[in-house]
């Protein structure tokens, strides 16, 4: 039986032309993806992307005005993937800590690749969330992007996961905070983990990113 194919919905906001609708378009997702993880996001160009891609660099153009609204997209793509990931994993779950450890574990657990997606790497483009996203949104232009919803599938995660929180503890002053910290720090210490180990405590095999938020969030939370 072949895996059931979805498709994750993304605002055309964010784009000039939708990339899932042409085989190029999702070519261009595909190797772009592969080339910033690979080259890291300065040194990746749209010139290098059509070389690679067997095709002239204006094509690229026709579907991202610029290199940074195609992170900008890849962004929304994956957290619109862990929010998909969120609502399937918690949708039978009665019980909010049970959900509660569920999202915090898809927040900062290792990724694996998801073949419910045919052309997106998710385990490159989450090494691409960890290194890179920051500079989607440490940018001058961070507050008039924010206004057009450049950063809303981020915050809805945040939201999804917050409102999980208060259900456990009503009265807790900080959930945003909290979340938006769990996930930034998760993705320090899976930087750390690879190239600065004396800054992290995560050992092969020992699940402790996980584990050390889960005792955080649910430690902090407590009444």
């Amino acid at each position: 039986m072949k895996n059931l194919q979805l498709h994750i919905v993304i605002s055309p906001d964010l784009y000039t032309k939708n990339p899932e609708s042409s085989v190029l378009g999702q070519k261009i997702v595909s190797k772009s993806i592969e080339m910033i993880e690979s080259l890291g996001f300065e040194d990746f160009t749209f010139k290098k992307l059509g070389i690679e891609i067997g095709s002239n660099e204006s094509s690229v153009y026709r579907y991202f005005e610029s290199k940074h609204a195609l992170l900008v997209y890849l962004m929304n793509w994956y957290w619109s993937w862990i929010e998909y990931k969120l609502v399937f994993a918690t949708l039978n779950v009665a019980s909010a800590p049970d959900k509660l450890n569920t999202a915090i574990t898809i927040l900062t657990e290792e990724v694996t690749e998801d073949n419910s997606f045919s052309y997106i790497n998710e385990v490159m483009l989450n090494k691409i969330i960890i290194a890179e996203s920051s500079k989607a949104y440490h940018t001058k232009a961070v507050d008039q992007e924010n206004k057009k919803g450049y950063f809303k599938t981020y915050k809805d995660v945040v939201e999804r996961v917050s409102s999980i929180v208060l259900e456990i503890n009503p009265t807790y002053e900080f959930p945003h905070m909290l979340i938006s910290t769990v996930i930034e720090g998760a993705h320090h210490q899976r930087y750390f983990s690879k190239h600065l180990p004396s800054l992290t405590d995560v050992r092969e095999g020992g699940n402790n990113i996980v584990r050390f938020y889960t005792d955080v969030v649910f430690k902090t939370i407590a009444n």
